[in-house]
């Protein structure tokens, strides 16, 4: 098959950056997208050109570090999956395919398709931990988790940080992502003590890096390639809720 790539071209941060056209020819269909643009790549570099910066590591969708805006959908056209797990077979011969980086205040554009995601990291720094003592079989053992809640928190822990749900939002909200990295500690027994401080701190660091608020879209859950859950997000507003009060009561208290 053969198609033609509109891709996103910004030398660095501070560049203008515009669209160039690619032909990609001889395509596989069982090609994944990456491995395509790696042989659109091999051309330009064999023509003398600069190739196209794109981040990727695992290839199975594991890592969260490949994030592209394919057709303007986060990842692709295809639904649950990264941009590494998107094959060639999900478009049709002839077809001109658009490709940029995803579009946030929070996530700058560093070199073509490849954006800043730190912001995430810092989120998840300011409340991804537990002070419990951790890896004891006595200690898991003693503290007995029902299968519901602990599906529950494998499905948020199952989050990739990759901030397809950030991309596809209209506002640039990480909801998503704050919630499921703030539930899958929140709803476990061990992250009970630090339930309160995580989740203020947490939004507190989102707020700071500039991203947007939710107005309940659901884009987020649609373009997660974890599929994970929008409920999410409602936990994490009746948490933070709840640990608001408690912080203002307990002021009051000392007063």
């Amino acid at each position: 098959m053969k198609v033609k790539l509109k891709v996103w071209r910004q030398e660095n941060a501070d560049a203008q950056g515009g669209f160039e056209e690619y032909e990609a020819d001889k395509v596989n269909p069982n090609m994944s997208f990456l491995e395509m643009m790696d042989v659109v790549n091999e051309g330009i570099i064999e023509d003398g050109g600069n190739p196209i910066a794109y981040a990727h590591d695992c290839r199975e969708g594991i890592c969260g570090t490949c994030n592209c805006m394919i057709d303007g959908k986060p990842h692709g056209p295809e639904n649950g999956v990264t941009t590494c797990q998107t094959y060639m077979r999900s478009f049709k011969d002839g077809d001109t395919i658009t490709v940029e980086p995803f579009r946030a205040k929070a996530f700058p554009v560093q070199k073509d398709l490849i954006t800043d995601r730190s912001a995430l990291d810092k989120i998840q720094q300011a409340g991804g931990y537990v002070t419990v003592r951790t890896g004891s079989c006595q200690d898991a053992n003693n503290l007995p988790i029902g299968k519901d809640i602990a599906d529950l928190a494998m499905d948020a822990a199952a989050c990739v940080g990759c901030g397809a749900c950030v991309a596809a939002c209209k506002n640039a909200s990480a909801m998503l992502f704050v919630s499921a990295k703030a539930g899958q500690l929140n709803l476990l027994p061990q992250g009970a003590p630090e339930k309160d401080k995580r989740v203020l701190n947490m939004v507190a660091a989102m707020d700071e890096a500039g991203f947007g608020n939710c107005t309940n879209q659901y884009e987020c859950s649609a373009a997660c390639p974890k599929l994970i859950s929008e409920e999410f997000i409602a936990k994490l507003n009746r948490d933070f809720i709840g640990a608001t009060l408690r912080k203002n009561f307990q002021a009051k208290a000392l007063d």
